[in-house]
């Protein structure tokens, strides 16, 4: 196999040393999160067992538990609403969770459009497509502004009309596939325009969870970084790779973390380095062996 070939299907040596499954690990156990969290929600509408209610925006789960997306609860009040206590105290049931966890493990670990970008960005590899070229990273964030903004001046929470998450769940649930027009349209933006474009450059919610995130516990270590051959597999498949080189080649920082709030933790880095470079850890773990 041609080198040029190679390079298109980072993790081979990991699989080659480690197996499939340790050089996978990671990935497998998003796809069953995601899938778990999906139909956790579908189990009613489709089985008539209702273990949660709504959507990843607000639910009920076993009609106890209450969860609000923070970024919608900020929305609404943005609009002028002041949501009720339990979605306060379901909001702030998520925020705590995420500060402590890292926000942005949302958008590897919960979020179903992740599965729609992972495969866009695997094709992408596959075909060896290097054309196009993403917004600045900073547009996420005048994303969000602006949908706080259009909020307040419309008074209804107007992100919700057009969020892709609302919009997926919204069609596996009543067959509206029409509405997979807009998912559709993020995995061929992905593919042919913008790397990682949708969830690395334009989408609010991964900038409002990164945000939230920002001192997280939870973090990723490059502790053994004294290892790494430079294979470049890691940056090939981490959705932010950019996160990376400051722990990996001491970059702006001595620290083996990956501080950046960015990263969201999906492991993909551990999964595809046979020389065992990553791991997972705390933000006060500063152990390295170089």
């Amino acid at each position: 196999m041609s080198a040029r070939r190679e390079s298109l299907r980072p993790g081979r040596e990991a699989v080659r040393d480690k197996g499939w499954l340790a050089a996978s690990r990671y990935l497998v156990l998003r796809r069953l999160s995601q899938l778990t969290v999906l139909l956790l929600f579908l189990s009613g509408p489709w089985f008539g067992l209702w273990i949660a209610k709504g959507n990843l925006a607000s639910s009920l789960t076993l009609d106890v538990l209450p969860l609000t997306d923070p970024y919608l609860f900020v929305q609404s009040l943005a609009a002028g609403f002041m949501p009720a206590s339990s979605a306060l105290i379901g909001a702030a049931i998520v925020i705590a969770f995420y500060a402590l966890f890292g926000g942005r493990i949302y958008c590897a670990w919960v979020c179903p459009v992740n599965v729609v970008t992972d495969a866009a960005a695997w094709l992408r590899r596959r075909l060896g497509l290097k054309s196009g070229r993403a917004p600045d990273g900073n547009t996420r964030y005048w994303v969000l502004a602006g949908s706080l903004i259009a909020a307040a001046l419309s008074g209804t929470v107007v992100w919700e009309w057009v969020n892709p998450v609302t919009i997926l769940q919204r069609s596996l649930i009543f067959g509206l596939s029409g509405s997979l027009a807009a998912v559709v349209a993020i995995f061929a933006y992905d593919l042919l325009v913008a790397s990682r474009g949708w969830c690395g450059h334009l989408c609010p919610m991964g900038a409002f969870y990164g945000l939230l995130g920002q001192k997280s516990l939870i973090r990723i270590t490059a502790d053994q970084r004294g290892r790494c051959d430079d294979c470049m597999d890691c940056f090939a498949v981490c959705p932010e790779p950019q996160v990376i080189r400051p722990a990996l080649k001491k970059a702006g920082q001595d620290s083996p973390l990956i501080l950046d709030p960015d990263c969201t933790n999906c492991g993909r880095c551990i999964d595809v380095c046979n020389k065992h470079v990553f791991h997972f850890t705390h933000r006060f773990d500063q152990r390295s062996d170089s």
